[in-house]
Order: C-alpha cells, then structure tokens, then sequence
C-alpha cells in the first residue's frame, strides 16, 4: 500500500475525483445511481478518501471501483434493505453475524461455513443479507474496520460455493473499501487448499496480506479467548439467538451473564446430525431445503 498522500495532495485527489465523477459517469444518466449514493460521494470526504486509499491514490482506478460499487447498491437497493427485507430464516440459522472483537479491537464478522450449502435459489437474497451486515455496521461505526472469520469447523467441500465466497471478497475489495482489517481462515480441511488458492487470486496484491490462515491453537494470535467459542478453544459463553439481533449497541454481548438457555438447547446435540444430513441430501438432490439452523448457500 503506497504511503498516506500529503494532505493538500489529497485534498486536490479528493475534488478532482468529484469532478470527474460528476463529468464523466454522471453526465449520461442521472438515473445511473440511487441519488443517495451520489449525494454521500458529494459530502462525505472520507468516503472518496476510502475509495482513493484502496485504489492507491490512482484517480482512474478509483472512479471505476466508485462506478462499480454505485451501481451495485442500486441494483441490490442497498440503501433499502433491512431486516424486513431478509427473510427470517436467515437470520433465524446464526450462519452469519456480527460479535467481539479481535486483539486490534475490530469487530469480528463470524462466517459459520458449515452451514453453508450452495443454493442458486436464494442467492440473491443472501447477498442482500451479507450486505444488510455491513451497511448496518458501517452507519454505526463509519470507518472501523472489520475482521472476517471464516470458522471452517466440521466443513466440507460441499460447504464452498466459490462464487459466493468472490461476492463477500468483493464486498470488501470493491463496495465497501477500506472495511476489511483481515479476513481469518479457521481450521481449514486441507481438501479446500485449492479452493482457497483462488480466493487469494481474487483478493490482488493489495489484500493478500490481510489473508490469515490459521489452525485452532493459532487462531487466539488474533483473538483473545474471551471472544472465541469454546469449540475454537475460547471462552466465550456467547450463544447466537434470534430475534433480536446480537450486539445491538456493539459493545455488550447478548448474554453477557452467561449462556442463554432455552428450550432449544436439549435439542441441540439431538438435531446437530439430522441437520447436517438435510444439508447434505438437499445439497446432493438440488433440492432447496430450509433446516431449522442451517442456511443452503
């Protein structure tokens, strides 16, 4: 990554990215983008700054990463989606979901992957979900990074779904610049080292170095044990639960006295395999399966 542009030089990077926005991809269509977005990019400095610092302070490279990120938003209706706007389910299978943070004090983005199928039918809607996350983040803490966690415990091949996995690089790569701190790979099964070969093809020199592979014992390198599961060696008594959804004020966990009991919970163990084995056959079938606390992706 280049070194920080002297200030008056940003400044002038700043206004000349404006300006060429406004001459070049504005002048066809103001139709092109969702009007709020364009209004942000005008005000917010910091946002153009983010844009300008991902691509190297290159004004070319970053008026096209605005272009694409802009027209993502408008096609997916970002700045509409809410928890109204997913479907339940999602949320209700824990798959995904912001808690804790790391030895830097970023917030951990939790990816269960075992939970994860792939499943064309849906695919949007997840999309949409995974950018519900990050834009509820980013308007409560405009310009904290975060961490990714891909937990990749009891994960299978039948898990990756590697154009699922290039949106959320591309979230951070593109649409939400300068938002990723690291991305850490857990216990990673050695079938997937292939797979994950192209993801770091995908991420460019630029991010490579925030790719961090590690087993469980290497894992609290990068997070203390109070925000890790006990699964990964931590103790962390967090449990995710829905509704409402965790972390609301981004600073207590939802059951910070301990874990929450419920009735669920002695069925948990009961059902863990008669999950997985529906993920599986409605993986092997293409058939599109809603398990109680698994989401097809």
């Amino acid at each position: 990554m280049a070194e920080q542009e002297p200030q008056q030089d940003l400044e002038k990077k700043i206004e000349e990215t404006r300006q060429r926005f406004k001459n070049e991809l504005l002048q066809d269509s103001t139709e092109k983008y969702d009007s709020r977005d364009v209004g942000r990019l005008e005000q917010d400095d910091a946002l153009v700054e983010a844009y300008l610092t991902w691509r190297l302070y290159v004004v070319d490279d970053a008026l096209k990463m605005i272009d694409e990120s802009l027209l993502w938003r408008k096609e997916f209706g970002i700045n509409d989606v809410s928890e109204s706007t997913v479907p339940r389910w999602m949320f209700e299978s824990g798959a995904v979901y912001l808690h804790g943070y790391d030895k830097e004090g970023n917030k951990l983005f939790w990816f269960k992957v075992k939970l994860h199928v792939k499943d064309a039918k849906s695919v949007v809607d997840k999309k949409k979900y995974i950018a519900f996350w990050l834009e509820r983040y980013a308007k409560k803490e405009p310009g904290m990074p975060l961490t990714v966690v891909f937990d990749m415990t009891d994960s299978g091949i039948s898990n990756i779904d590697m154009d699922f996995v290039k949106y959320v690089v591309n979230c951070f790569k593109v649409y939400y610049p300068k938002f990723l701190s690291k991305m850490i790979i857990v216990d990673m099964p050695w079938i997937m080292n292939a797979a994950w070969r192209i993801v770091k093809s995908w991420l460019g020199p630029e991010a490579i170095a925030k790719l961090k592979f590690a087993s469980k014992a290497e894992v609290q390198t990068f997070i203390d044990p109070e925000y890790l599961p006990p699964h990964l060696g931590g103790t962390d008594p967090f449990k995710y639960n829905y509704p409402p959804l965790p972390d609301d004020d981004f600073q207590t966990p939802l059951c910070e006295n301990g874990p929450i009991v419920s009735e669920d919970d002695a069925e948990s163990k009961e059902g863990e395999m008669e999950s997985r084995d529906t993920l599986e056959s409605s993986y092997n079938s293409e058939i599109v399966a809603k398990p109680k606390k698994g989401w097809l992706w």
